[in-house]
């Protein structure tokens, strides 16, 4: 249930890329680059926690992934009151938190 979203995800960064590139922040040079980049990192947690290799790591770095796209990406527009990026906040953070649980059950 972890990976199956995150992979759709991932996809979604390479079929909409230029129009998510107005959310990478304006202070990071590379717009799209960065946008196909959260894509296959997306892509590449899924791939390897359902085929088990690495799993904990792609679970841990993918809630560190999620956590920066709420500090970088959603939180100024959840501290400005807009119920799309407090949406966005809340479900990266149940994410990462649902990964870090995920990242626990793993020995290695």
């Amino acid at each position: 249930m972890l990976a199956i979203p995150m992979a759709v995800f991932g996809l979604f960064h390479f079929i909409s890329g230029p129009a998510m590139a107005g959310m990478v922040p304006a202070a990071i040079p590379g717009g799209v680059l960065w946008v196909y980049i959260t894509g296959l990192a997306l892509i590449a947690a899924a791939g390897a926690i359902l085929l088990d290799k690495m799993a904990k790591l792609a679970a841990v770095l993918l809630a560190v992934l999620l956590l920066i796209f709420v500090l970088v990406i959603h939180l100024k527009g959840a501290m400005a009151g807009d119920q799309a990026s407090t949406a966005s906040l809340l479900k990266d953070i149940a994410i990462a938190g649902g990964a870090l649980i995920f990242a626990g059950t793993k020995k290695s």
